[in-house]
């Protein structure tokens, strides 16, 4: 099997397994208990919160740990803009990009249901990119945070951040961004991001599902969404998950320092694959940036087949990718990125996604560039447009 489709999951690297091992088994104990099992556990906690804060380039304090990306986006959304709005219920509303993953499109969208704020989403151009002359228009003294991502997940088009952040702050606004796809690739210095609040998954730098990072700089407030013991200095209450907080520093350690030379190595296998693929299918469409992009990401829309039928094809042969976010559950609806770049909805339907790990095995890489080749001809020859060859 030739996986790639690194955006959706990776593997547990080994180094974290075993980092997370004792405090599976002998160091077992609740950091908030008032015992030498406990305090163990907390000493472990205060340390692997320290560890990320290092790579993040803040201080330890402004870590939370979450159950993931998608929480931590949760968090930073919901939380600031309902901080803000309690302390001046004029700030009433929330500025995205057309392009933002679910979890944090979702948690606008529940401000805007329940909580009365107005969310307003500026579009990108086709490439995916947020100028600063479209967000400029969207900042105004009503504006309680504005949050775009930092690399998207299913076209791999980078932001530049830091020129968009601090457009926010002329404002006096908050800016968060989603930072998942770029941990691992992109340099995550939330002082060089101009950032005040940045999210990260684990399983996507091979920690396991169900761990996260959400980054909240000091004296931004933040309504925690989980009330309870007030742990997490109050920003997430319950029984911290100690594991999976080592598995976090240890991933992002890994993954920081092998950042600059896998992303220049991954990036040029990208290119070939690219170079390849638009080179040998007919009507091949590349989505996103051509060069501000993810090294890791290759994105496709083949007309004239079914994206779903071309995956089961690659499959067949092989090849494991995706027809882009694995985070739209059980949808069959054109992407709504795809749609934001301006395809047709006919044409968003046939999105196929390569992302690719850091290690990935080069070899691998080319051997799928043609299977590509192959398995769009097969799906094309059979006439199969919506539906199963």
């Amino acid at each position: 099997m030739i996986f790639l489709d690194a955006a959706a999951t990776t593997p547990v690297r080994r180094e974290v397994l075993e980092a997370m091992w004792p405090v599976l088994t002998a160091e077992f104990g609740n950091p908030s208990s008032h015992h030498e099992l406990g305090h163990t556990a907390a000493d472990i906690l205060a340390n692997a919160r320290s560890r990320v804060a290092k790579v993040l380039g803040c201080r330890a304090s402004e870590i939370t740990f979450t159950s993931g990306g998608t929480e931590a986006d949760n968090l930073a959304i919901k939380g600031i803009a309902l901080a803000r709005q309690a302390g001046n219920p004029a700030l009433n509303r929330v500025v995205i990009s057309a392009v933002e993953h679910p979890a944090v499109l979702e948690s606008a969208r529940y401000l805007e249901r329940f909580h009365g704020f107005a969310l307003d989403v500026v579009p990108v151009d086709q490439s995916g990119v947020v100028t600063a002359t479209a967000l400029r228009p969207f900042l105004g003294e009503k504006t309680a945070l504005v949050s775009i991502m930092y690399a998207n997940n299913e076209i791999g088009t980078v932001q530049n951040i830091r020129e968009l952040a601090e457009l926010a702050h002329q404002h006096n606004i908050p800016f968060h961004s989603d930072a998942v796809q770029a941990a691992g690739w992109l340099p995550l210095k939330v002082n060089d991001l101009s950032v005040d609040a940045l999210s990260i998954s684990g399983h996507k730098l091979g920690a396991p599902k169900g761990c996260g990072v959400a980054f909240l700089k000091s004296r931004t407030p933040a309504e925690p969404l989980i009330h309870g013991g007030g742990q997490e200095r109050g920003r997430r209450a319950g029984t911290e998950n100690v594991a999976g907080a080592v598995a976090m520093a240890m991933a992002l350690e890994l993954g920081a320092a092998s950042a600059a030379p896998e992303a220049e190595r991954v990036g040029v296998l990208r290119e070939e694959f690219i170079s390849h693929v638009l080179a040998s299918v007919p009507n091949a469409i590349l989505t996103g940036h051509r060069s501000q992009r993810l090294p890791s990401v290759a994105s496709f829309c083949f007309p004239g087949t079914s994206g779903e039928s071309v995956l089961l094809e690659l499959e067949r042969l092989g090849v494991v990718c995706s027809s882009g976010s694995a985070c739209a559950a059980g949808s069959d609806e054109p992407s709504e990125v795809l749609l934001a770049i301006g395809l047709a909805r006919e044409i968003a339907q046939t999105a196929v996604r390569f992302s690719f790990a850091q290690g990935v095995d080069a070899e691998q890489v080319r051997r799928a560039a043609a299977l590509v080749t192959t398995a769009v001809g097969r799906v094309t020859s059979l006439g199969a447009v919506g539906g199963e060859p």
